[in-house]
């Protein structure tokens, strides 16, 4: 198997950073946290910046592209201030 090498360091490789990232870590502080990766001299950061950004991480949609309502609702159901009587 040919293992290519993110973080020399810790031996981490670009296999282990997308696992990582399959399971929600989608920032390189998040991977640091996962496996220490960028963590020791950080010359592999750029590479996991690379590795993220290539689809590893599943897209989101938009806060304001979720399902239709759902935020409204919420708002609805705040308690409304009261008047102030003078």
């Amino acid at each position: 198997m040919n293992r290519v090498y993110v973080c020399s360091c810790f031996g981490i490789t670009e296999q282990q950073v997308r696992e990582h990232a399959g399971k929600g870590a989608c920032t390189p502080r998040q991977i640091a946290s996962a496996c220490k990766a960028g963590t020791d001299c950080g010359g592999c950061v750029r590479r996991i910046q690379a590795l993220l950004g290539r689809g590893a991480c599943p897209r989101r949609e938009p806060a304001d592209q979720g399902e239709p309502g759902v935020l409204s609702a919420g708002i609805a159901a705040l308690p409304q201030p009261q008047a102030q009587a003078a």
